[in-house]
C-alpha cells in the first residue's frame, strides 16, 4: 500500500494509538503532521517522556515525512493556526485522524458521578470531546476542498460494544460514546463531498503507558498475562496504524462512511496483521471470552 503525496495530520500523536497510526501512515509514505502538547523543550501535565518529536522523527525513519507541531487542542486558535500552517506548506489535508485524549489520569474506575471528582471529570469531557470539535471546526473545510478525504474518529470501543456496558464511570463512558456518535455525524455532512468519516477503536492497546503501568516492556509483554490474564489478547499501536492506512488506500472506502469500526475488525477484511504476525480480535475476545467470565485463552482470536 502507498499513500506517496498524501497529507495526514494526526491530533493527538504524542503517544499511543496516535504514534502508531502516525509510524504506519509514514511507512505507507505519507507526509504526517503529527501534533500534541509534550515537546522536547515542554511537557504536558502527562509529564511523560514522550515527545512529537520523537513521533516525527519515526515517522521520517519509516519512510515518511514527519513534522512535529505544538499544539494545545482545547485552544482554538492554535488549531487555527495549524491547519493554516498546512494550507500554506501543503495546499491539502487528506486524511485526519481525532486521536486527541489526555484524560487518562482523570478518570476514577466504577464510581458514579456523585462520587467522581466533579472538576476532573468535566476537564476530561472537554480533552476527550471539545477537542474533536474544534479540530474538525478548522480542518474539515480543508479536507473538502479534494474528494476521497478520510477522517477517522479515535474511541475506545465499538458502538455495539458501548451501547451496553458501561464504561469506567459516567464521565468516561460519555466521552467515548460520544466519540463513536461523531464518527457517524460527521459522515453524514461529509458525504456529499466524497469524503469519508468513521470512528475506529483499537482492542487493549500495549501503549506505552500500559506497558510501564504494568511492569512490562514490547518485549516481554507476556509477562503481564501471569497477574492480568487477559493481556494476552493486546496489540500494538501499530496495528491500528495498519487499519487506518488500509482504510486510507481502499478506493471503495465510502463504504464504511459512519461506521464504527476496529483494528481487529478491520483486520478481518483487509488481512493486515500485527507487528508479530497475528490478528488480535480484541472486542469479539472481551464479548466472548472476558466478559463471558471464560479462562484467558486468545486461540482463535489472534
Amino acid at each position: 500500500m502507498t499513500l506517496s503525496g498524501k497529507i495526514a495530520l494526526i491530533a493527538g500523536a504524542t503517544r499511543g494509538a496516535g504514534r502508531g497510526i502516525a509510524a504506519e501512515l509514514g511507512a505507507a509514505g505519507a507526509t504526517v503532521y503529527v501534533t500534541g502538547r509534550t515537546t522536547r523543550h515542554q511537557q504536558s501535565d502527562y509529564a511523560r517522556p514522550e515527545t512529537i518529536e520523537e513521533t516525527a522523527e519515526i515517522v521520517t525513519a519509516a519512510g515518511g515525512n514527519g513534522i512535529a507541531v505544538q499544539v494545545d487542542h482545547l485552544i482554538p486558535e492554535q488549531v487555527q493556526a495549524l491547519v493554516g500552517r498546512i494550507r500554506t506548506e501543503a495546499g491539502r489535508l487528506d486524511i485526519l485522524v481525532n486521536d486527541i485524549w489526555g484524560g487518562e489520569k482523570l478518570f476514577e474506575w466504577n464510581k458514579p458521578v456523585w462520587e467522581h471528582n466533579l472538576e476532573n471529570g468535566l476537564k476530561l469531557l472537554r480533552l476527550g470531546i471539545d477537542t474533536h470539535l474544534i479540530t474538525a471546526h478548522y480542518a474539515l473545510p480543508l479536507m473538502i476542498e479534494r474528494p476521497g478525504s478520510l477522517l477517522v474518529e479515535v474511541t475506545d470501543g465499538t458502538a455495539e460494544y458501548n451501547a451496553e456496558h458501561y464504561r469506567l464511570s459516567p464521565f468516561y463512558d460519555l466521552a467515548k460514546t460520544a466519540v463513536n456518535r461523531l464518527g457517524w455525524s460527521h459522515a453524514q455532512d461529509l458525504a456529499r463531498f466524497g469524503a469519508t468519516s468513521v470512528s475506529l477503536t483499537p482492542g487493549w492497546l500495549r501503549s506505552e503507558m500500559m506497558l510501564e503501568a504494568f511492569g512490562v516492556t514490547e518485549a516481554n509483554w507476556r509477562d503481564a498475562t501471569t497477574h492480568v490474564p487477559h493481556f494476552v489478547i493486546s496489540e500494538t499501536p501499530r496495528f491500528v496504524g495498519r487499519a487506518v492506512v488500509a482504510l486510507a488506500s481502499d478506493p471503495d472506502r465510502a463504504r464504511f462512511n459512519g461506521q464504527s469500526l476496529s483494528s481487529g475488525g478491520l483486520a478481518q477484511i483487509f488481512g493486515f496483521t500485527d507487528l508479530d504476525g497475528s490478528r488480535p480480535d480484541a472486542w469479539r475476545y472481551v464479548t466472548e471470552v472476558q466478559d463471558a467470565g471464560r479462562p484467558a485463552d486468545a486461540t482463535g482470536y489472534r
